[in-house]
């Protein structure tokens, strides 16, 4: 039987004392999503979240953890995070800034600690789910633990995501009800 690999975000949170679930899933490079994430491990996308890297046009790269099943509100998260506006960090610049890659970026252990704001929600979960800092590990750990370690604030960042019926059986229906 093979010892699982510790990531860094592993190790530091062994060096902390601070107690948490390894898990590991499968991926395609075509579906990094943190909802694919919950999915695989049997997870409610409510506790898994997503670390969003952005830049503040007055504070430089601020970091957003938010649920996987939820977008980041840019003008609440410029707003609480004292910037007049947002943008996110492109792919091809997230290992230079953090140390990660898309799809394996944690709030822990980036190379710089950068100000992070969590989505309120995490307070209703004892436990939520973020990258292990590698793509296909997640870590399991308490929220509360989680916004101590890295000095992150809680606020309001989110709105949920819409999607439209693209099923043409439901198009077909709207036209004939209604309803």
């Amino acid at each position: 039987m093979s010892k699982e690999k510790k990531t860094n975000v592993m190790r530091i949170l062994d060096k902390a004392k601070i107690p948490y679930i390894a898990r590991s899933y499968e991926y395609k490079e075509s579906n990094l999503s943190g909802t694919h994430a919950a999915a695989a491990l049997g997870y409610d996308p409510a506790i898994v979240f997503k670390t969003i890297v952005t830049k503040g046009d007055r504070t430089g790269p601020i970091i957003f953890c938010l649920p996987s099943s939820k977008e980041l509100d840019l003008k609440a998260a410029a707003r609480i995070s004292k910037n007049k506006n947002l943008e996110m960090i492109h792919v091809k610049d997230l290992p230079a800034l953090t140390g990660y890659v898309r799809g394996g970026c944690s709030p822990i252990g980036m190379k710089k600690q950068f100000s992070t704001y969590i989505d309120s929600s995490c307070l209703f979960h004892e436990q939520i789910s973020i990258s292990a800092g590698q793509r296909g590990q997640q870590i399991l750990l308490s929220a509360r633990a989680l916004i101590d370690f890295i000095h992150a604030t809680t606020a309001d960042i989110t709105r949920m995501i819409i999607s439209c019926f693209t099923d043409q059986s439901v198009k077909n229906n709207s036209q004939t009800n209604p309803f």
